[in-house]
């Protein structure tokens, strides 16, 4: 398996990965919104021979902290293909995706998903620290990341995402 960077040729297999992941077209409309408004910031995908299995998506937050607000990234949609899962696939997603993210610089990654998967990439709760979403979910699923220590430090806020991600 391969993880590499998206591809324009690999737009009809993400969406497909997306829709059979999911079970609904909602996450696979989302990253097509995205791809076209320019927004995402790295999108990935897995790789078994010349077959897509997998996808991930990083993009641009904005943290409203009252005072102007600061910059963040948001970890997903990611999915991996039902007969595919349990494979460690969607594991390299997430840590190649999060080791490309720290070295372009970007320090502080949300995610709103699984809290049995996340924690053992170094997720936590996010609401604890004065974080949260801008929509009401349970406090569990909405986790927070430092890729650069120290980057949560004093921070506080509301995560506000791309509004396409208001209809998923």
């Amino acid at each position: 398996m391969k993880i590499r960077a998206e591809r324009p040729a690999d737009t009809a297999a993400i969406r497909a990965v997306n829709i059979e992941a999911f079970g609904r077209a909602l996450e696979a409309d989302l990253i097509d919104s995205l791809r076209v408004s320019g927004v995402p910031i790295l999108s990935l995908v897995a790789e078994s021979g010349a077959e897509i299995v997998g996808h991930i998506l990083f993009t641009p937050v904005r943290v409203d902290d009252g005072s102007g607000g600061w910059p963040a990234t948001a970890l997903g949609p990611m999915a991996v293909r039902p007969d595919r899962q349990q494979q460690g696939i969607g594991s390299a997603l997430v840590r190649n995706g999060l080791e490309i993210c720290a070295r372009q610089g970007d320090e502080i990654v949300f995610v709103l998903g699984h809290p049995a998967f996340y924690p053992r990439f170094g997720f936590k709760p996010a609401a604890p620290l004065g974080l949260l979403w801008e929509h009401p979910v349970p406090e569990p699923v909405f986790m927070v990341l430092e890729l650069a220590g120290g980057a949560l430090a004093g921070r506080t806020g509301i995560v506000r995402y791309h509004p396409a991600f208001n209809g998923v």
